[in-house]
């Protein structure tokens, strides 16, 4: 069983990065950017109102305000400013889920902000404070590391991801988007990758090494060339092979 997610709504104004609407029919839970990375008000309502339409779960995708560098600076903001900052963006999103009879499932913090709230606490507390005090019934979806640690040890609900065409150092983390070969490309390698993630529960290394991974869900990169017919092919194969496409809410309270 397993949750395939994808990063959506992370245009702006007039500019796409995405078919979201046809990526829509593919997923079953979607991390929507709430305007700090991407995303504005219009293009925010039209993602939640398909996914709410198409019964897919709707994730809170914060980030650093940071829309010149899609969120993927690092930002020097103490606990309080990260703390109001993700308030703001969840209060942004509820607004539209309220709109369209939807709510907010989980949450995932994108980019820098997820690459710092894995290894430091001081973040992982400050995203985790504002959850607790927005709504503490959320999903806190991340990578097995701090952000997850620390939301386990609040008696929070977590939920744990793996990347589809991200590659993984020995330690078992998504190697940095700096690093050579930090995104990978063949269809056929990811594809297969994907099933032995789900599968067996294990992932060849960058370094070649192959390391044990577990999941409940498989995020998708829907804006990539050919993004959507690799994703066509990745459904179609975990679902030949077995396995079972269900939200993690649904997962979390079989």
């Amino acid at each position: 069983m397993i949750d395939i997610v994808a990063d959506m709504g992370e245009g702006f104004g007039s500019y796409s990065i995405a078919d979201d609407s046809r990526l829509l029919d593919l997923v079953s839970s979607a991390n929507i950017a709430c305007g700090f990375h991407a995303g504005d008000p219009q293009i925010m309502s039209k993602t939640v109102k398909q996914a709410v339409e198409k019964g897919v779960g709707i994730g809170a995708h914060p980030s650093f305000p940071d829309l010149v560098g899609f969120g993927r600076r690092k930002i020097d903001a103490t606990p309080w400013e990260v703390t109001t900052d993700v308030l703001y963006q969840l209060g942004a999103l509820s607004a539209f889920t309220k709109a369209h009879g939807g709510k907010i499932q989980h949450i995932t913090p994108h980019g820098a902000l997820g690459n710092l709230v894995a290894i430091d606490r001081n973040y992982a507390n400050a995203v985790l404070d504002a959850v607790e005090s927005f709504d503490p019934k959320l999903i806190i979806l991340s990578q097995p590391d701090e952000f997850l640690f620390a939301a386990k040890e609040r008696g929070l609900k977590t939920a744990a991801i793996m990347f589809a065409d991200r590659s993984y150092n020995d330690e078992g983390r998504i190697v940095s988007r700096s690093e050579p070969n930090a995104v990978l490309h063949d269809p056929e390698i990811i594809v297969q990758r994907c099933l032995n993630m789900v599968i067996e529960q294990k992932v060849t290394t960058i370094t070649g090494n192959k390391i044990k991974v577990q999941g409940n869900a498989l995020l998708l990169h829907g804006d990539n060339k050919g993004a959507l017919e690799l994703a066509e092919k990745i459904k179609a194969s975990l679902v030949d092979a077995g396995v079972e496409i269900q939200g993690i809410e649904k997962q979390l309270f079989l």
